[in-house]
């Protein structure tokens, strides 16, 4: 290789011809690599995959879509805290022009969600979908999409903390959750009503208002934490 990924090798890691280093094949088993060969910036490695794959994210998201260069520096996060799907949603404090950015594209995210992955030592790709229709989505999609599970959205007035949720038995096993994250000015009224009638409960994480990007890593990680336990 003589891409990122070798200059990774040499710059950062500065592994020379027998040093190991881990490595693993998108949407397959982790390994060991040896490297054998260093030509000017091109690695040749010698890999060994030991034949598992990491276990499936039991977390997805639901985000209205922020601004362009905030979902810009959440990509790469989004994929190193472990999230399976992500699905970007209009809403009534969204801005229309957002959909029309160029972060939205697959040649832009794809690079920066597998970078995420880099730095978890994952392999499993989130699935990203965007949906220009809030209630629509909602009413047709959302339980086909997300058939069972822990449904949560995120709002400064939820009395209730997402610990609340969780079954408090050790031998109870943690469900799978969709995590529903508004956008900066937060969810209007009827956004919050609908969520409601199709099973989310409304989580907070105290009175403070947060920005998009520091509230979605902020919540992911305690959803997270609590799937751990």
């Amino acid at each position: 290789m003589s891409d990122e990924r070798a200059r990774h090798i040499l710059l950062v890691l500065k592994a020379g011809v027998g040093a190991t280093v881990r490595v693993g094949l998108l949407a397959g088993p982790l390994g060991l690599a040896t490297v054998v060969r260093v030509d000017g910036e091109r690695v040749v490695l010698s890999c060994e995959f030991d034949g598992t794959r990491p276990q499936p994210p039991r977390l997805d998201v639901l985000l209205a879509l922020p601004r362009p260069k905030v979902l810009g520096r959440l990509w790469s996060q989004l994929a190193a805290l472990g999230v399976g799907r992500i699905v970007l949603v209009n809403a009534a404090r969204v801005e229309r022009c957002y959909f029309d950015s160029h972060v939205l594209s697959p040649e832009n995210y794809r690079p920066r969600l597998i970078e995420g992955l880099q730095q978890a030592r994952d392999t499993l790709l989130p699935e990203v979908l965007v949906r220009r229709r809030f209630r629509p989505f909602v009413e047709d999609e959302l339980n086909a999409l997300f058939p069972a599970g822990l449904r949560l959205v995120a709002d400064p007035a939820g009395e209730r903390r997402i610990g609340d949720f969780f079954p408090k038995a050790d031998d109870a096993a943690a469900p799978r959750v969709l995590l529903a994250v508004g956008p900066e000015g937060g969810w209007v009224p009827f956004e919050l009503e609908l969520l409601r009638a199709h099973g989310f409960e409304i989580a907070g994480m105290g009175r403070r208002t947060l920005r998009t990007d520091t509230a979605c890593i902020g919540l992911l990680s305690i959803v997270a934490e609590h799937l751990r336990a």
